[in-house]
């Protein structure tokens, strides 16, 4: 049976140039990230090990490094492209739930924000 443990990234704020519109490549906004991630517990906890578990730091740089490179139409996309490479890059975590708020949407309406949530099972 495996264990796991959740690390909790919250509020992680970028500035990048996503969008369908052209404005929003033009103009760019910040986006919010959340990353919620199931992590299989082996030895690192019980010898307080940080080369052997998820570096949080790390995860941060990562997210942050997906955020702002290419642009994505959808913020969807954006978000599955998080959890991917975050699955990839360290192969103790088994789920990466991440969210992604998106403050200034263009639309004809008041709203704090439009958030997206997407799960990828590594």
């Amino acid at each position: 049976m495996t264990s796991l443990y959740t690390i909790t990234l919250k509020n992680c704020a970028f500035f990048a140039r996503h969008g369908v519109h052209d404005e929003e490549e033009f103009l760019g906004q910040r986006f919010f990230v959340d990353a919620e991630l199931s992590v299989e517990r082996n030895n690192a906890l019980e010898d307080d090990d940080i080369e052997s578990t998820v570096h949080y730091g790390i995860v941060f740089s990562e997210i942050e490094r997906v955020v702002t490179g290419k642009r994505r139409y959808l913020i969807e996309a954006l978000a599955l492209d998080v959890a991917k490479a975050l699955c990839t890059r360290f192969a103790q975590i088994r789920r990466a739930r991440i969210s992604i708020r998106k403050p200034n949407v263009p639309i004809a309406g008041v709203l704090d924000y439009a958030e997206v949530t997407v799960e990828h099972i590594a």
